[in-house]
């Protein structure tokens, strides 16, 4: 961008509407991917015929310009800032203004309500809402990325502040056991181990957020579900214990929409941070089968 071009609150704002719209009426190509993949690789019938509704909807939807789901989630946004970007107006504000015409335009479910009186801003924008995520890259640019996520797989999510002694992989699987079936698999689950309590939570949703930055798990390289692999700064081993937890919790035998199946889970991502030598946090961030985002990239 150069020196005398200005980003404006307009162009957020517009930018807003249309990544919402995208992220509201279809799904990301490596998404649509892994559900493919799973469909191939699945041999229940009643879940083949699960996941072959879920390629229908997003085809029906992306056709009429409908929400995926009746949920159309809380407004969660990562926006990537330039740390070069000077901007002279309230960020905040101008991703408000376009969640505001992007529920009646679209249109969107009014989803949020105060915690307390469960009153309804009717808009979806309010106290801490727009939820933005917001981290600095080089140059001058600036990316919105809207992440619409449900109740359904919000209210599995959870924090779990574990013993040093404890197993991890273990509580994860439990925790997937317990709530996978309310969460309409086959799930995406972003998982934060370390940090502090609210730390680990970030660290899981950023695994969300970062997941289609990794490769499709191979089915041939996680036929055996290891439990002896070990935490390790290597991203190798972090790959291997992922394939190994991804593997562990299909077997599971939850499948899509917790109707019974292989496929229960369709991606996982792992990422942490050192923690207080008394502390293992954990976090599980669960994502429905619909993971929906998109961005727009305003240069």
């Amino acid at each position: 961008m150069g020196e005398n071009q200005m980003i404006t609150s307009t162009q957020v704002t517009d930018a807003t509407v249309r990544a919402l719209y995208r992220a509201e009426t279809s799904l990301p190509p490596w998404v649509l991917e892994r559900i493919k993949e799973g469909l191939e690789r699945e041999t229940n019938p009643l879940a083949r015929s699960q996941l072959q509704f879920m390629l229908d909807n997003v085809s029906l939807a992306g056709s009429r310009g409908l929400p995926i789901c009746q949920d159309t989630g809380l407004a969660i946004f990562h926006v990537l800032m330039g740390q070069d970007l000077i901007l002279d107006f309230d960020l905040q504000e101008a991703i408000a203004q376009g969640v505001r015409r992007a529920t009646s335009q679209i249109p969107l479910r009014p989803n949020a309500v105060d915690p307390l009186t469960r009153e309804n801003s009717k808009d979806n924008t309010g106290p801490g809402m727009p939820d933005i995520i917001l981290d600095r890259t080089c140059g001058q640019s600036l990316s919105i990325t809207a992440f619409p996520k449900g109740a359904g797989s919000e209210n599995m999510s959870l924090v779990m502040m574990l013993n040093p002694a404890d197993d991890p992989m273990e509580f994860i699987v439990d925790a997937v056991r317990e709530r996978a079936a309310n969460a309409c698999p086959p799930l995406f689950l972003g998982i934060g181990i370390g940090g502090s309590f609210d730390l680990a939570a970030r660290l899981a949703k950023h695994a969300l957020l970062n997941m289609h930055r990794i490769q499709p798990y191979s089915q041939e390289s996680s036929q055996r579900a290891d439990r002896s692999i070990t935490l390790t700064t290597s991203p190798e081993e972090i790959k291997k214990l992922e394939e190994s937890l991804m593997k562990r919790l299909n077997n599971l035998g939850i499948g899509p929409m917790g109707l019974g199946g292989d496929t229960t889970v369709l991606g996982l991502r792992i990422e942490k941070a050192l923690c207080h030598t008394a502390s293992l946090p954990v976090a599980i961030n669960f994502q429905c089968w619909a993971n929906r985002s998109a961005t727009e990239v305003i240069l």
